[in-house]
């Protein structure tokens, strides 16, 4: 028999299964959607606010004003994760509070919180990166990438 054609189930597995089906929690797909949106949306919103504050405030460019904001967010992210706001945020708002830059500060910030009872170095620094680590190598890495692509084509193609 090969994997692509489906074993035939018993008569107690077949009734496993309906039984299953009408208990299983029928999940609001869409509403979850909404809500993600909207808070992913605020959070979004409230980064571009602090980057206005910047801009106006201390007189930054919009380029240059990107890098304080994201700094500013990772760090409100892990200040409201220490005082648990955020991991209510996230039972709320699911994929919209994960998928903005206070994601990645929530998911630093977490390991580092649950690890600290095994010492600084041991517990939080061994652990803190476990979950975003794989991010930042990807990230530095391509910045390596692109910035090496980029300075060639720039000294050698003559752009």
């Amino acid at each position: 028999m090969s994997n692509n054609q489906k074993k035939e189930l018993t008569p107690v597995q077949q009734e496993y299964q309906v039984l299953q089906k009408e208990r299983e929690t029928k999940r609001p797909v869409a509403r979850n959607c909404i809500k993600a949106f909207f808070i992913g949306g605020l959070i979004c919103l409230i980064g571009q606010a602090i980057q206005f504050f910047y801009i106006f405030f201390f007189n930054f460019t919009e380029q240059t004003a990107s890098h304080p904001t994201v700094g500013t967010l990772i760090f409100i992210a892990m200040l409201l994760t220490g005082f648990g706001v955020y991991d209510r945020l996230a039972q709320f708002a699911g994929a919209g509070s994960a998928v903005p830059i206070t994601g990645f500060g929530n998911a630093v910030i977490s390991a580092a919180i649950e690890h600290r009872t095994e010492g600084f170095v041991l517990g939080v620094g061994g652990n803190m990166f476990k979950l975003a680590g794989s991010v930042i190598l990807f990230g530095v890495f391509s910045a390596f990438v692109v910035a090496t692509i980029k300075t060639i084509l720039i000294q050698w193609g003559g752009f």
